[in-house]
């Protein structure tokens, strides 16, 4: 169940968000707001074009904000801010390090505390976690590169395609589809050249979706259609065919389907705030939790905007709606851990 501001909303509130239910304050009640995006990670370039559209929305709505990126300037700054729009993703700013860094020193953020993004922002840790609550995500083998792995033996306890990625990076860096053994050394080299941990999951054959999670809501789902083998980091940000779909194709009740197993995943990696939830279905329409975002995109080509637009929020109300999220105590959810269902599977091939 959820609670905001005393008010007990279950039902309908799950399945859409709705202009009325904002929670309207004053600019001046955010106090001095600092926009975190840019940094010294892969994805950049993708967190500077989502954080300046922030800034700038922010801006247009009268809050006194500035931006901040720790490629040029001190974390310790921070300091002087009263809350935090957080717009780095990946490693520093969506695995719980630069959450960490802002608990010590009392300033209030966005999105997820410490413990929701380290285990969101590690795909085989999220994966045996939902292994543990029986939500359905694809069988799957983790590696380290610190033991050494015959590429030749490996293949032959696989089951192919198969798709092989750095277990803690986003944006699609470092992620290949395999077809066949020959080709999996390369794919385990290029993963291994982005992180020491690599997932080796089963490829699902089937219709990829989104969830957008709001204020503990889920946002209309979206269909993701790309020529591309999968929907890789050209598809996200360069091409301009990728497909979205919103209405997402499905019935009501598959959707809200998706929508639920989505909320289940979300609660269960202890996120807050506001996600993406990614889920691949396979020919038979089984669902597959593939991964929790932290910090989404908020670009042009991003989908939480997307999501949020068909369920008549606009990008600057969407923005004050995810930086209502660093107060921390207007939505208290009270069902976290509970509705786990699916058909979970085992890890390994």
């Amino acid at each position: 169940m959820l609670v905001k501001k005393g008010v007990s909303m279950a039902g309908e509130l799950f399945a859409t968000l709705r202009a009325s239910e904002t929670i309207v304050r004053d600019a001046i009640e955010y106090g001095k707001t600092a926009v975190l995006f840019g940094g010294n990670g892969t994805e950049r370039e993708v967190s500077l074009n989502g954080g300046r559209a922030v800034l700038d929305a922010l801006n247009a709505n009268g809050v006194d904000v500035e931006a901040i990126d720790p490629k040029y300037d001190s974390l310790a700054v921070l300091n002087q801010f009263d809350r935090v729009f957080i717009m780095l993703h990946g490693r520093g700013g969506e695995d719980g390090t630069i959450q960490g860094y802002l608990e010590t020193i009392g300033v209030a953020y966005t999105g997820s505390q410490v413990l929701g993004c380290a285990i969101a922002m590690d795909k085989v840790r999220s994966k045996q976690l939902w292994l543990a609550k029986g939500i359905a995500t694809p069988r799957f083998i983790a590696l380290s590169t610190e033991n050494e792995t015959d590429p030749s033996l490996l293949a032959a306890s696989l089951t192919f395609p198969v798709i092989v990625k750095p277990a803690n990076e986003g944006s699609s860096f470092g992620m290949s589809k395999v077809e066949n053994a020959d080709a999996l050394a390369a794919a385990l080299d290029m993963a291994a050249g982005f992180d020491n941990e690599i997932l080796i999951e089963q490829w699902v054959q089937g219709a990829e979706y989104t969830v957008a999670i709001l204020e503990d809501s889920a946002l209309p789902v979206i269909q993701i259609e790309t020529g591309n083998q999968f929907y890789d980091y050209a598809a996200k940000y360069q091409r301009d065919d990728t497909r979205y779909r919103c209405p997402c194709g499905l019935s009501p009740e598959q959707e809200q389907e998706l929508k639920s197993l989505a909320l289940q995943a979300f609660h269960s990696v202890a996120a807050s705030g506001w996600a993406r939830v990614d889920i691949m279905c396979d020919q038979s329409n089984q669902p597959y939790v593939i991964e929790v975002n932290t910090v989404p995109g908020m670009t042009g080509h991003s989908l939480v905007p997307k999501a949020a637009k068909a369920a008549g929020v606009e990008f600057n109300e969407l923005v004050m709606r995810i930086l209502d999220t660093s107060f921390g105590d207007e939505y208290i959810d009270t069902s976290v851990g509970a509705m786990c269902v699916g058909s979970g599977l085992a890890s390994g091939f």
